[in-house]
């Protein structure tokens, strides 16, 4: 019995539309990061990237349980001296909802060369409009709430 190996020649990527409304922030990130991953098929295969598209629309609806909205902080440094900026999640969903969404979910996936390709097949947008209806994505239902 040997094991399979997929090689670039035998994936196959679909897209997937998911509709972030009403759906808490780190479990909805969770989903998308396994099927950007693409733990969720038969041949996947650890070294080489065997996920799908995935579309998030209506980042600027996601929930956030708890007291995140004024406890969690966002950092970001400059590369100067003094250049450190810390943003609450509530001011982050609020002016950028989109680099909340793909922040969560670039925290669930590898950090290496490998995580970088599979990053790439994520769009965000905030509203309920994207420009991917010509690769036909289809509806992924998420049960998280």
């Amino acid at each position: 019995m040997k094991s399979y190996m997929a090689t670039p020649s035998t994936i196959e990527r679909k897209w997937f539309v998911v509709d972030a409304a009403d759906k808490t922030l780190g479990r909805m990130a969770a989903e998308v990061a396994k099927i950007l991953r693409g733990k969720h098929k038969p041949t996947f295969t650890p070294h080489m990237d065997t996920g799908d598209h995935v579309i998030v629309i209506n980042a600027d609806k996601v929930v956030l349980t708890g007291k995140k909205l004024v406890q969690k902080t966002y950092f970001r440094h400059s590369g100067y001296l003094g250049g450190t900026t810390f943003t609450t999640a509530g001011d982050m969903l609020k002016k950028n909802p989109v680099r909340m969404v793909e922040l969560a979910v670039r925290g669930m996936i590898p950090k290496n060369r490998l995580g970088s390709q599979v990053y790439t097949k994520l769009h965000v947008y905030a509203g309920p409009e994207h420009p991917h209806a010509a690769q036909q994505p289809e509806v992924l239902k998420i049960d998280v709430r």
